[in-house]
């Protein structure tokens, strides 16, 4: 049975490095025989959460907030694998994503443990030379505790130099680890 990957775009450009990234690991993906589909946070409508607590109380039916994010909650659930990409915006992921995540911490009122054993990948993109300097170490480190602390298993981080856009397709390594980490992801 083919894998489901969601691939989630936190770059408000729609052919930016990070998605450069994701297209990579979505091929690689696909070589491996899963089902992909993607959801570009640009062009979604997502408040931030209120902190109500709505989706934290018994019985809750999820989040209070009436947005897009209540058809991206079916799809995070059904998924087999997430990959999450985003560009480095002030030493940290981009707010679309950072929006994305808070957002998630209602999932567990749609499923308990939903992110129990969820296979993810990261791709960052970043315009400085240094992922230190860059603030990609920040965002990447995020996603570490954020996907450990809810038992969730990142797969893999793929993340590279760029800051015109397409130019991370001049890095042939990172471009070959992208299409691995897609296979992988897929994989069993």
């Amino acid at each position: 049975m083919a894998k489901k990957v969601l691939v989630i775009l936190g770059s408000p450009r729609r052919k930016g490095n990070s998605a450069i990234l994701a297209a990579q690991i979505t091929k690689g993906a696909k070589s491996a025989q899963a089902k992909v589909e993607t959801i570009y946070l640009q062009e979604k409508s997502i408040a931030p959460c209120k902190a109500c607590f709505t989706c934290q109380k018994k019985g809750s039916k999820g989040c209070a907030i009436k947005d897009d994010m209540q058809e991206i909650y079916p799809k995070l659930l059904e998924a087999d694998a997430w990959v999450i990409a985003s560009p480095v915006y002030w030493f940290t992921m981009s707010a679309q994503t950072k929006i994305f995540m808070d957002r998630c911490f209602a999932l567990p009122a749609y499923r308990s443990d939903p992110f129990k054993g969820k296979r993810i990948a990261i791709a960052m993109t970043y315009g400085d030379e240094d992922p230190f300097a860059s603030g990609c170490v920040n965002a990447l480190r995020t996603f570490q505790d954020a996907f450990g602390y809810v038992e969730a298993n990142i797969v893999g981080m793929v993340y590279g130099s760029a800051m015109d856009a397409g130019q991370i397709k001049l890095n042939e390594k990172v471009m070959q680890e992208a299409l691995e980490l897609g296979k992988k992801l897929a994989a069993a």
